[in-house]
C-alpha cells in the first residue's frame, strides 16, 4: 500500500531575538498535525528553522561585539533548544545561513528570472522591519516607526523588482476557490481585500554596499537579496528544490503555519513565487494570532515578556502545551496568565485528567490484580475531535477530549466501583472497569498528539493483559 505523504512547515523566525512564546506556540500546533498525520500512518516531513540575513541581523551582531555568523549561530541554537524542551518532533532544521539553502535560492532566483527586473527605487525604510514603508504610512507615524522608535530613511537606489503584480488574479482565484485554502475566515477576507486593491511589485535586493549579510543575487555582485523574499525560499530549498525526491513526493505543502504579522508574505508574495516557478500552491495555511500577557502586550520595557523555557522548568512540557493549545484561542489572540495556568493545571490536568486515571487503573489493580481479558477498543463518537483538527482547532479538539474525560468521571460517581466491589456481582464490576480502562486508552490516544509523555505514560500502564500502576503522578497537584 503507498503511504501517504505530509508535509507541515512553520514559519522561520528572525535570529534578531531569543524565541518567545508566540513562536512556540507556533511550534506546538505544527507538531499536533505532524504527530496527528503519523498516528494515521502518513510519512511526514516536518520543518522549522531560522531566518538569518539582513541589515537587522548584522546591526544586532555589531551591538554584541561579534562577528554575524557566532551570533547567528549563537541565537539559532536558542531555537533549536526550544524543539527538545517543547517535545517538538520536526525532522527538518533549516537555516537560512546553510551552504544548500544559499544555493538553491541562487537557483530559484534565476529560476524566477522572468517575473524579475531591474529598476530605480525611492522610499521610507526601517532596518528595524527590513522593510519599506509608504508615504502615507510615514506620515500617520510623523516619520518615526512605532515598532522600533527610530526615524525612517528615505532611500533612493536601484534594486530588483519582482512582477507580484502579475498573479494578483491568479491568487484572488486560488484563494475563493480552496484551491488555496486559508484559515481562519478572517485572515481569508483579509488577504482577499488586500487582493482586491490589487498587488503593486515588490523591491526583492538591496545594494550590497548598504547589507552586506545576504545572499548575492545571481550575476549581479552589488545585490544581495532581499530577506523576506530569499526566508520565504526555505519551504522548498530544504525539501532539496527542484531535484530531490523529497520535494517530488512532498510538495506542495499539506499545512503551512505561520503568525497573522507575516499574513501577506505568505498569502500573496509566497503563492506569486510559486506561480512564476509553475509550482502548485500550499493546500492549507493556517494563521494564527498573538499571545499578549496579562492582557497587555509583551515587551522588555514593561518586564512582561514570558520565556517559554522558564514556563517549561515550572510546569513541566506536557503542561505548557495544554494550556496554548486549550486556553489560547486557536482563531484568534490569546492571553498568557500565571494564575490561570496554575488554575488550568490543578482542575483539569491533575484534577479531571489525572485523578480519572489513577484512581482507575487502582481500582483495577485492587479489584482485579490488574487483569482485564478481552477488552473491548472504546466507540466513542470522535468525528468532533477530527473534524476540529482538520481545521486546526486545537482548542475545540481539546474540548472534545475533556468531554469524555468528564463524561468518564461522572460513570464512576454513578457505577460506584467501590460499592460493586462489596457484592457478589464480579461480571458487572469487570464490566465497569473494562469499560473505564478501555476508555482512557481511548483518550490516551486522542491525547498523544497533544500531551506526547503523559499519554505514552498512560498508554504503557495499559499494555498487554495486565494494567501496571503508573510510576509517580501523571499531575501532581500544586500550591496556588
Amino acid at each position: 500500500m503507498l503511504m501517504t505523504k505530509f508535509y507541515v512547515t512553520t514559519s522561520i523566525p528572525y535570529v534578531n531575538a531569543d524565541p518567545h512564546i508566540g513562536f512556540a506556540m507556533e511550534l506546538i500546533y505544527a507538531d499536533v498535525l505532524a504527530r496527528t498525520a503519523r498516528a494515521r500512518g502518513d510519512e511526514v516531513i516536518f520543518s522549522t528553522g531560522t531566518d538569518e540575513h539582513g541589515g537587522k541581523i548584522a546591526e544586532k551582531a555589531r551591538e554584541n561585539n561579534v562577528d554575524v555568523k557566532t551570533y547567528v549561530d549563537n541565537v539559532s541554537s536558542h531555537f533549536r533548544e526550544l524543539t527538545k524542551a517543547l517535545a517538538i518532533s520536526n525532522n527538518r532544521f533549516i537555516r537560512t545561513t546553510d551552504t544548500g539553502h544559499e544555493q538553491r535560492a541562487a537557483l530559484i532566483w534565476k529560476n524566477l528570472k522572468k517575473d524579475i527586473y531591474k529598476s530605480k527605487y525611492q522610499g521610507w525604510y526601517c532596518t528595524g522591519d527590513e522593510a519599506f514603508f509608504t508615504e502615507t504610512e510615514v506620515k500617520a507615524n510623523n516619520g518615526v516607526c512605532p515598532a522600533h522608535n527610530r526615524p525612517y530613511e528615505k532611500i533612493e537606489e536601484e534594486n530588483y523588482f519582482f512582477k507580484l503584480s502579475a498573479y494578483n488574479e491568479q491568487i484572488r482565484q486560488a484563494i475563493e476557490s480552496d484551491g488555496f485554502r486559508i484559515v481562519p475566515e478572517t485572515r481569508k477576507n483579509e488577504i482577499l481585500s488586500t487582493l482586491e486593491q490589487g498587488l503593486e511589485d515588490i523591491s526583492i535586493s538591496r545594494p550590497k554596499d548598504k547589507i552586506g549579510w545576504g545572499i548575492p543575487v545571481p550575476g549581479d555582485k552589488s545585490q544581495v537579496m532581499y530577506v523576506w523574499f530569499e526566508a520565504l525560499m526555505n519551504y522548498i530549498t530544504v525539501l532539496g528544490y527542484p531535484e530531490h525526491d523529497d520535494f517530488k513526493q512532498y510538495w506542495p505543502a499539506d499545512v503551512q503555519v505561520i503568525g497573522k504579522d507575516i499574513l501577506r508574505f505568505h498569502a500573496a508574495i509566497w503563492p506569486a513565487m510559486l506561480l512564476s516557478l509553475d509550482l502548485p500552491l500550499p493546500k492549507l495555511l493556517y494563521v494564527h494570532g498573538f499571545v499578549t500577557a496579562d492582557g497587555k502586550k509583551m515587551s522588555k520595557s514593561l518586564g512582561n515578556v514570558i520565556d517559554p523555557f522558564a514556563v517549561v522548568k515550572e510546569y513541566g512540557v506536557d503542561a505548557f502545551r495544554y494550556y496554548m493549545l486549550r486556553h489560547i484561542p486557536s482563531y484568534d489572540d490569546g492571553d498568557f496568565n500565571w494564575q490561570h495556568l496554575n488554575d488550568a493545571y490543578n482542575a483539569e490536568l491533575a484534577n479531571e485528567l489525572g485523578n480519572l486515571v489513577q484512581r482507575s487503573i487502582a481500582m483495577t489493580i485492587r479489584y482485579v490484580d490488574g487483569k482485564l481479558s478481552d477488552v473491548p477498543p472504546a466507540q466513542h463518537d470522535i468525528s468532533a475531535y477530527n473534524a476540529a483538527l482538520t481545521e486546526c482547532k486545537f482548542d475545540r479538539a481539546l474540548d472534545a477530549v475533556w468531554d469524555q474525560i468528564r463524561g468518564l468521571n461522572q460513570y464512576i460517581d454513578e457505577e460506584k466501583p467501590w460499592e460493586v466491589a462489596k457484592t457478589t456481582d464480579r461480571d458487572h464490576l469487570k464490566e465497569i472497569l473494562a469499560y473505564l480502562i478501555s476508555s482512557i486508552n481511548e483518550i490516551a490516544d486522542l491525547l498523544m498528539p497533544f500531551l506526547p509523555a503523559s499519554a505514552s505514560k498512560i498508554k504503557q500502564s495499559l499494555n498487554g493483559e495486565t494494567v501496571t500502576a503508573i510510576e509517580g503522578t501523571l499531575f501532581p497537584k500544586r500550591e496556588d
